[in-house]
């Protein structure tokens, strides 16, 4: 194209709307999705915040934070090293997947830790294996101006957003949407590459299970 051509494709550009209210909304696809079953967002805040009165968060990685809700059988939370797993990344130029960590036994992690039973957290549990295979359950909490690696999961996750900002953002597959946190269960493929990013002055913090299906082989 020629000079008056590149400017008028330019101008056809900037004289667009641009969307400025929905991105302080949920916007989801097939990757990201906002299901039926919802839970009190009042209760869940003051759990937690009980919780962490008596816990503490322990640094899975730079700038995140980790909670273990549940553990094996006859095992102590102390003694895992699970607070994260294996994971699937590409990490140069050539963009060769690796696989990063060990696999863990989702399925294995079937007993509640003993700091939130007999609170709300322990019904929220109830209501999620009821319905689904649930494996690890963890509070997750990412500070301010901070994202996670760019990466997929062997499986997908449930997300139940407790604290949250407009500028905490979820991404799956090149999808990218805010999940408020008004008691609401999202679910996300996170067998597809996504990060979470938290571009907010203030953490974020979600409740995340790991749906314990069979590895996803691409």
């Amino acid at each position: 194209m020629g000079i008056s051509e590149d400017t008028k494709e330019l101008n056809s550009y900037i004289n667009e709307r641009v969307d400025i209210a929905s991105v302080a909304s949920f916007k989801g696809n097939e990757h990201i999705v906002k299901l039926k079953l919802k839970f009190d967002i009042k209760r869940i805040r003051k759990a937690l915040d009980d919780i962490k009165a008596g816990a503490q968060f322990k640094t899975a990685a730079s700038g995140f934070h980790a909670l273990a809700m549940t553990k094996r059988k006859n095992s102590s939370i102390d003694a895992d090293k699970d607070l994260v797993g294996r994971y699937y990344t590409r990490i140069d130029e050539s963009y060769q997947e690796i696989a990063k960590d060990e696999l863990v036994d989702e399925a294995s992690f079937s007993e509640l830790v003993d700091i939130f039973k007999g609170t709300y957290f322990e019904t929220i549990y109830d209501e999620l294996t009821a319905r689904y295979p649930i494996g690890r359950v963890r509070i997750l909490e990412k500070d301010s101006f901070n994202c996670n690696s760019w990466h997929r999961d062997p499986e997908p996750r449930l997300h139940i957003p407790i604290y949250t900002n407009p500028g905490s953002l979820f991404i799956v597959n090149h999808h990218c949407t805010h999940l408020p946190a008004d008691g609401s269960v999202y679910f996300t493929d996170t067998r597809g590459y996504h990060t979470a990013l938290n571009g907010g002055d203030k953490p974020r913090t979600h409740l995340v299970a790991t749906l314990a299906y069979p590895e996803y082989e691409p």
